[in-house]
């Protein structure tokens, strides 16, 4: 299968990524996904950077699926970089491959079929993702097959969906964030998002946090720094061991969270998706 991977940061970020946790977020999805689909093939584009190659209709339509990182950029902020990603992401509608986003990508997505996304004022959502559960569409919707009444997963965002566009269903949410999952259609295209990671290792969560430490304190998450670092030294347990039925109890997780087949629910339901259409 041939996969495009929408890498939703700039050059710099890609690289502060890579310092921090020794890869891009593309880096990262491109290594999840040819990890369940071996010998996938998959093509990395920064659509945010001036200098990337362009892509039209037919050169997207070469591929399988496209899948849409996570970023620190805001989709409303009015600069080149993010213009020049809402511009590719229509085109991926445009083109009538299928996608799929987490988090930021999930905000592209909406963001460029005509939703709207704002921050989330004196909010953040981080670690883990509490209490998600499935809405009426979302219960029978393929992108949450397998999942139970309610579920927890890896998450760090600090934007959120206000409005779903014309054409979007709303799958899932929780107490935190309205819309937790998603479908959207527009122009051509079909496209499955969520706001949470199933991308991500407990591993990358816990550098992501102690990344924002600092953010998390000042946004009542955390008392202190300290305590940031006691909730990633956790998340470290498990992902050396997800069986640490201690670190999954002080975590307050199951596994949904722990268990990487868990965490990759949605990736694989969707995978699972363009494989049939492609049969």
């Amino acid at each position: 299968m041939k996969f495009l991977v929408l890498e939703s940061e700039t050059a710099e970020e890609r690289e502060a990524r890579r310092q921090r946790a020794g890869k891009s977020s593309g880096e990262t999805y491109a290594a999840t996904l040819t990890g369940m689909v071996p010998g996938a093939e998959v093509t990395r584009i920064a659509p945010a950077d001036a200098d990337a190659p362009h892509m039209g209709l037919e050169d997207i339509a070469a591929f399988d699926a496209v899948f849409v990182t996570g970023s620190p950029l805001h989709v409303y902020d009015d600069k080149p970089e993010v213009r020049r990603q809402v511009a590719f992401m229509r085109a991926v509608f445009a083109s009538g491959v299928r996608s799929f986003g987490s988090c930021a990508g999930l905000q592209l997505a909406v963001f460029a079929a005509g939703g709207k996304v704002r921050a989330m004022t004196g909010r953040i959502e981080a670690a883990v993702a509490r209490g998600i559960t499935a809405t009426e569409a979302g219960r029978g919707h393929p992108l949450l097959a397998g999942r139970p009444g309610a579920w927890d997963a890896a998450a760090i965002h600090t934007d959120e969906v206000e409005q779903l566009p014309d054409g979007a269903v709303l799958l899932a949410g929780n107490g935190v964030t309205r819309v937790q999952a998603a479908e959207i259609r527009h122009d051509r295209g079909v496209f499955w998002g969520v706001q949470y990671h199933p991308e991500l290792a407990p591993g990358e969560i816990a550098v992501a946090i102690r990344h924002q430490a600092d953010s998390l304190v000042e946004s009542g998450l955390a008392t202190d720094v300290e305590a940031v670092e006691r909730r990633a030294a956790l998340l470290d347990r498990l992902q050396h061991d997800p069986a640490d039925s201690a670190a999954r109890w002080e975590l307050g997780v199951d596994g949904e969270f722990a268990e990487e087949d868990g965490r990759r629910r949605e990736l694989a339901n969707f995978i699972a998706a363009v494989t049939q259409q492609r049969g």
